[in-house]
């Protein structure tokens, strides 16, 4: 391993000179020099995941890497930003602290603590609509984030609408709605084509997403939640058929399905 070509630094300071190093265009990495904010944006949001599975798996001997992975992210961007003369990582700190205090006014300012999380995530929300306004946007829903995943852009998108009245009352409507997005998909797989099929389809999860704003479920959780379900089943389906001496491939469905519910009853049971 090199030497430290940092002796006198530590902490957040060090990695700001790592990054600036490995960003100086006649020192630097020759890959870190080419990046730009659109190139490491995938980047930022795939460490962002990372974090998040971390968390998921309770890998707590894995969750400190991860946060100093997003963390290098946030610090990339903030050293492209400097070099154009856009704003640097103070700013982006000092920026973030403001916000933190102006939202929580019941914890820096005068307003009584005694409320109840719903009452303060109304607050918020409160505080974020006059901050929408203050920034003169042009429609309801023109901020939010194009590069959110689609289906948590989707409740963001309904939740705003929903801010202004354009809602359905009851979740009753929506499982209506999904009914009729249904029966219109099947009309799509059977009479149409490629393009109206995935019309339709992204129609129905946009009504589901719909749905679970209504459940107040996170969609995002319950659908990560369904992966982690089908993968330990299907583990458990390869685990009885390598106790045969066989792989997937060599059963066939009405074996593998007979034993996807064995792993049901076996979860109940446990």
């Amino acid at each position: 391993m090199p030497d430290d070509p940092f002796p006198g630094l530590a902490g957040l300071d060090r990695l700001r000179a790592v990054m600036a190093r490995l960003r100086d265009p006649e020192a630097g990495c020759p890959w870190d020099i080419e990046q730009d904010f659109a190139s490491i944006a995938p980047y930022t949001i795939e460490e962002a995941y990372e974090v998040a599975d971390a968390i998921e798996r309770e890998a707590w001997d894995e969750l400190e890497g991860e946060l100093g992975d997003l963390l290098l992210q946030v610090v990339y961007h903030a050293q492209m930003a400097e070099e154009a003369a856009l704003f640097d990582f103070e700013s982006v700190a000092q920026k973030i602290a403001d916000k933190m205090v102006a939202r929580h006014p019941h914890v820096f300012g005068e307003e009584s603590r005694e409320k109840s999380a719903a009452q303060q995530t109304r607050d918020w929300e409160a505080v974020k609509a006059a901050e929408r306004a203050a920034k003169a946007r042009g429609g309801v829903l023109d901020d939010v984030a194009l590069g959110l995943p689609a289906l948590m852009r989707a409740v963001k998108l309904q939740k705003r609408a929903a801010r202004v009245g354009f809602d359905w009352p009851h979740a009753g409507e929506v499982l209506d709605k999904i009914a009729e997005e249904a029966a219109e998909l099947t009309e799509a797989r059977d009479r149409l084509g490629p393009a109206e099929i995935a019309e339709e389809f992204g129609d129905l999860l946009f009504v589901m997403a719909n749905l679970a704003r209504h459940l107040r479920v996170d969609p995002e959780e319950a659908l990560r939640g369904a992966n982690a379900k089908f993968t330990r089943r299907f583990r458990a389906i390869e685990a009885a058929l390598r106790a045969q001496g066989k792989r997937p491939e060599e059963s066939d469905l009405a074996e593998m399905d007979a034993l996807w519910e064995a792993a049901k009853r076996a979860e109940r049971a446990g």
